[in-house]
């Protein structure tokens, strides 16, 4: 019903925004303001320039935070009327497809991501799907979530069609999701937190925050969201 739909909306909303409130700005603490921090001098003019775009990203992480809850509460919506085939006891398909069902929507929402991504890049759609989350030249963890409002429900309509096609472990939704905000607040760091992974040969496969600095700098190339495989595979690493 409406009046559940709503219920769910605003609780995710509260719990996103909870979310990005306090890992964005925890880590932004810990590398940027707090005592000691090399990077936190720098000089004031930068400093000004700097805190006018972690305005903006928050600004457009709260618009992203109600695109993400809006799918979610559907979601939620939808599972109580028994309509998709999330599930919640491991009994039901065994620990072993609860590891591969990980594993392979990992893997696909990465596709769905490069996919988008580059399409979000065209010139048709760049500007009212994605220009927002490219102010950054230097990323910060205030980007990690900064999405335009377009752009955040797209890419939550990607846990709205799985969970209809895909029967999914509420433990793996979850994990899927502290995946995507771990991996998204530690690519946008602005430098490379363990710096020689990227030449490691396991390194070479996942996306790192050079990796991605570079993307918010040339714009063509470095799409993935977790690995490189599709960047490698269609020439755009």
């Amino acid at each position: 019903s409406m009046n559940l739909w709503l219920y769910y909306l605003f609780v995710f909303f509260a719990i996103i925004l909870l979310r990005y409130f306090l890992l964005a700005g925890g880590t932004y603490w810990l590398f940027y303001s707090s005592p000691n921090k090399t990077l936190s001098k720098i000089s004031s003019k930068k400093k000004s320039s700097r805190q006018q775009l972690i305005r903006k990203d928050i600004t457009l992480s709260i618009a992203a935070a109600m695109a993400s809850a809006i799918c979610a509460a559907l979601v939620m919506t939808v599972y109580d009327s028994g309509a998709t085939v999330l599930y919640q006891s491991v009994e039901d398909y065994g620990i072993c497809y609860l590891i591969f069902s990980f594993l392979g929507v990992v893997f696909l929402q990465d596709t769905c991501y490069y996919f988008l991504h580059r399409g979000f890049h065209h010139p048709a759609l760049y500007n009212w799907l994605h220009k927002g989350h490219h102010r950054s030249k230097n990323p910060t963890p205030w980007t990690s979530f900064a999405l335009d409002f377009p752009e955040a429900l797209i890419q939550g309509l990607f846990l709205l069609t799985v969970v209809f096609v895909i029967p999914l472990h509420f433990a793996v939704v979850a994990l899927r999701l502290f995946t995507m905000t771990i991996w998204s607040l530690v690519n946008h760091l602005g430098f490379e937190l363990f710096p020689n992974f990227p030449n490691h040969w396991l390194g070479k496969w996942f996306i790192s925050s050079d990796h991605h600095s570079l993307h918010h700098r040339k714009y063509t190339q470095n799409y993935g969201l977790y690995f490189t495989f599709w960047d490698r595979l269609l020439g755009t690493n």
